[in-house]
């Protein structure tokens, strides 16, 4: 038996066939029917709690990395005594995700929630009318959505496992109304297991004194996930901001003098975007056509254009960009976006391919509304003036675009921060240039040349 516990898996693992046939052999039947529950001697290092005298354990790692299985297995260690009926260190336990359906599905009962990592004889009972788990103990624990923060106003529990703070849409509601509730026992304590993102309420947990915190990329726990998922996040995303964030587990900062940041973006979102007047599918083509190229930016932005100028609002509908795609791929690519949003007009930087560009997308759809734009300027002189119709509030942003945002809040005034082209930025500059700031510049041109 290895000295520490903590190191076990790992020392089984990399011993050679005889000692494990040894140690396995040596275990009573009891044993051998525990020693899958017995999650200290199978855990990671970032999945065991850290010694000291904490509040708060954050645990970021990469998609994959064992997180939500640390999660359930704190949990367990919170309500269970050393028998099945005897108390544990907590009785009363806040779950609290996204959404309610997500707490269930993954929390309580997917794969690595509490009812598949717990014992038979110490198995909580799932009661959906009172949406709670209940011990053989005694002890509960109670879900709640993120999205009702006032549900957390009245009950109280001394812990609680917090999954994917960082994509909940009214985190500091919620995180707030669950600080309150943590108010039984001697020392109330909690888990927060997240994939990092750059947003005000995990920074400022992460700046409290009383936080600790584990960390793992997706790799830490490559013996548990499929060998196609590793080798394919890997090619399209190992070394870009997003991968370091959603593969390493990374809390990435914006760039410094970033025309767009995470919590602006943020604050964009929309689960339903409004109808529009008018619809662009903007395309910035890679140089080149193979697997190693750039990506192709393919944005689809829609706009209301009512009134005069200054109240047209736009929105970012979808990032249809693609990557190592020849360019018969990508104009179909475009031309598939433009069908699904009934586009007005297809447009298209033409500074790299020329002719070439309106060739290739004429070649599948003859009379596809089509125009060609040429940059004159920088790519962050072009994009101040989108940048600004950000800052005055009249841009939104459809649920899932983070890629587009990544490149987004690595754009500065200086030039492009990140690794590569910018080219979801740059379609995105040229449809909200098509939609919005030439048609405005035309609105006051007349008006101008009257006075």
């Amino acid at each position: 038996m290895p000295p520490d516990l903590r190191s076990g898996a790992a020392w089984l693992a990399s011993s050679g066939q005889a000692v494990r046939d040894e140690f396995l052999d040596g275990l009573t039947r009891g044993a051998l029917l525990a020693l899958p529950f017995c999650f200290g001697f199978w855990a990671l290092p970032h999945q065991l709690p850290p010694a000291g005298d904490w509040k708060t354990w954050v645990i970021l790692g990469g998609r994959g990395a064992g997180k939500t299985r640390a999660g359930s297995e704190w949990v367990r260690s919170e309500v269970e005594g050393s028998l099945p009926l005897d108390p544990g260190r907590s009785r009363r336990v806040a779950l609290v995700g996204e959404t309610f359906d997500q707490v269930r599905a993954v929390m309580i009962e997917g794969d690595s929630g509490i009812l598949a990592c717990s014992p038979p004889d110490r198995r909580p009972r799932w009661v959906a009318s009172k949406k709670r788990l209940e011990w053989p103990n005694g002890a509960i624990a109670e879900a709640f959505s993120a999205h009702e923060p006032e549900a957390l106003r009245g009950p109280q529990f001394d812990a609680a496992w917090v999954d994917e703070l960082a994509k909940w849409k009214r985190a500091e509601d919620a995180w707030d109304m669950l600080q309150f509730s943590l108010r039984l026992g001697r020392t109330p304590r909690q888990v927060v297991t997240t994939t990092p993102r750059n947003v005000g309420v995990l920074k400022r947990i992460l700046d409290t004194p009383s936080t600790v915190v584990t960390h793992a990329p997706t790799e830490a726990n490559r013996a548990y996930l499929a060998a196609s998922f590793l080798e394919e996040v890997r090619a399209r995303y190992g070394g870009s901001r997003l991968g370091r964030q959603e593969l390493d587990g990374l809390l990435l900062e914006d760039a410094e003098g970033a025309m767009w940041t995470m919590s602006m973006l943020e604050a964009l979102g929309v689960d339903r975007p409004p109808q529009m007047d008018r619809v662009v599918v903007a395309v910035d083509p890679p140089v080149t056509g193979h697997e190693g190229s750039d990506e192709c930016g393919i944005v689809v932005v829609g706009a209301r254009i009512q009134g005069p100028p200054q109240d047209w609002q736009a929105c970012v509908l979808e990032d249809a960009s693609v990557r190592g795609a020849s360019p018969q791929l990508w104009a179909q690519a475009a031309l598939d976006a433009c069908h699904r949003h009934g586009a007005d007009r297809m447009v298209a930087e033409i500074n790299q391919g020329g002719d070439l560009v309106e060739s290739v997308i004429r070649q599948i759809d003859p009379l596809a509304p089509y125009r060609g734009v040429r940059a004159t300027r920088g790519k962050a002189a072009r994009a101040e003036p989108v940048a600004a119709l950000y800052e005055q509030g009249r841009v939104r942003h459809a649920r899932g675009l983070a890629a587009l945002e990544d490149q987004m809040c690595q754009m500065t005034a200086q030039g492009y921060q990140g690794k590569g082209s910018p080219d979801r930025v740059d379609a995105l500059v040229w449809a909200m240039t098509d939609l919005m700031i030439e048609p405005a510049r035309r609105w006051t041109r007349p008006r101008l040349r009257g006075l």
